[in-house]
């Protein structure tokens, strides 16, 4: 038996997909068709993951309490983060929408099941945050077939991963590795948004490719 052959006009539209992925800050309010969510979980769990132990926990926040005390929380973490930096770059700190939670259908809590029974500890004796690696890689898979479908997906890092758990009533053991927003784009731009906005351009190839 043969694997499926992939024609070269699908190598070019995966490269736009990669390029055009994008960490969406501005959602329209509507709700995302009734089995979107599914779908795209279903797709997240076809990532790799270190000795086939699919550590990943999904998350969906449907209550509104949940949902405005994690708004609560962001916003708190943000004005914390906000106040390391000096005078010049927290003008443009200030400036950047660094979530959507409020506008955002969805919001996806994201964590890891440290020892999972499934894969039996392979791959894990040596390097034991590779279950942790292996969610990123889901998250990784869920932001391009969500991009696929034209579902825009933020990833929202300012969070105190330490109290998480309680928050969602989650299991304690779990590792708290990201909270996200999803929903359709308020607009799309062929330029990230940090770019757009002086915060970081693109590294050039050669700032990150070594030879030794």
């Amino acid at each position: 038996m043969t694997g499926p052959k992939f024609p070269p006009e699908f190598a070019e539209q995966l490269g736009t997909l990669f390029a055009w992925r994008r960490d969406v800050r501005n959602f329209q309010t509507m709700p995302l068709p009734h089995g979107t969510m599914d779908h795209l979980l279903d797709r997240a769990c076809l990532a790799p993951s270190v000795g086939n132990s699919q550590p990943w926990r999904f998350v969906r926040v449907l209550s509104a309490e949940k949902r405005s005390a994690i708004i609560a929380h962001v916003e708190a973490e943000n004005r914390k983060a906000a106040a390391i930096y000096g005078d010049e770059t927290r003008a443009a700190y200030d400036v950047l929408k660094l979530h959507g939670l409020r506008e955002a259908p969805e919001h996806l809590a994201v964590f890891c099941e440290p020892d999972p029974a499934a894969g039996h500890g392979l791959g894990r004796q040596t390097m034991p945050e590779t279950p942790a690696y292996s969610v990123v890689m889901a998250i990784h898979t869920l932001w391009l077939a969500a991009r696929v479908i034209g579902v825009g997906m933020g990833w929202v890092s300012i969070v105190d991963p330490v109290g998480m758990n309680s928050m969602l009533d989650v299991s304690e053991n779990w590792r708290f590795v990201a909270l996200l927003c999803l929903g359709y784009p308020a607009g799309e731009s062929e330029t990230p948004d940090l770019v757009r906005r002086h915060w970081q351009n693109r590294l050039h190839a050669d700032q990150t490719r070594f030879i030794r």
